[in-house]
């Protein structure tokens, strides 16, 4: 009985201390960080372009610019892709010794991903093409992953912090980075339609 309630005693102490009970498993702080995160980015998008009229989500400051709607569509794109990439490598083997190639923070990666000073080309499977028929349906697919995501993150034991990718951005990052740059990702574009709205011209309604 003794040995059983030091083995309960030992495990609270561990999780509250947010340390990690398993090789690649998160900590209940790095959990909690994700969980949050991809609540309040979600949130901030569906707040922004709600009610927008259609001459709004369509609206382009000029011909080299994305609307509302395609900065909608390339996240909702994006957030399917990110997913499938990062099953894909979960369901390859584990390197944990490429954890000395991995340079970047969390914070990193957040501050690097939101960065609107610094543009990126998007991968031609991620630009907007009309590839939903409406922007009910853009935010419908996003809010659909998203909030599956979320449910995958609360409960996941899968060995996150042991498996890498190549990014072409920011080099080497375990799979629980890429669900954070996802996240920042709609928060970058986020920032991005919030610009065109701010934009001299922009319709009234």
């Amino acid at each position: 009985m003794k040995r059983l309630l030091f083995s309960f005693t030992l495990l609270a102490v561990l999780t509250s201390a947010g340390l990690r009970l398993a090789p690649g498993t998160l900590t209940p702080d790095e959990r909690k960080f994700a969980i949050d995160y991809y609540i309040k980015t979600r949130d901030k998008l569906l707040a922004d372009v709600k009610g927008l009229s259609q001459n709004q989500l369509n609206w382009k400051a000029d011909t080299s610019r994305w609307s509302v709607y395609q900065c909608t569509e390339h996240i909702a794109l994006s957030e399917a892709l990110f997913w499938q990439w990062i099953q894909m490598t979960e369901r390859q083997q584990a390197t944990p010794d490429k954890r000395s190639e991995d340079k970047n923070t969390t914070d990193d990666l957040i501050a690097k991903m939101t960065d609107r000073s610094h543009k990126f080309q998007a991968p031609e499977m991620l630009r907007p093409g009309a590839q939903f028929p409406s922007e009910e349906a853009a935010l419908q697919a996003f809010v659909l992953r998203r909030d599956s995501t979320i449910e995958y993150i609360k409960a996941t034991q899968d060995d996150l912090r042991d498996h890498f990718v190549s990014h072409p951005l920011f080099g080497t990052v375990d799979l629980y980075q890429v669900l954070i740059l996802l996240a920042a990702h709609t928060a970058r574009h986020t920032l991005q339609l919030e610009e065109v709205m701010a934009s001299p011209g922009f319709p009234k309604n």
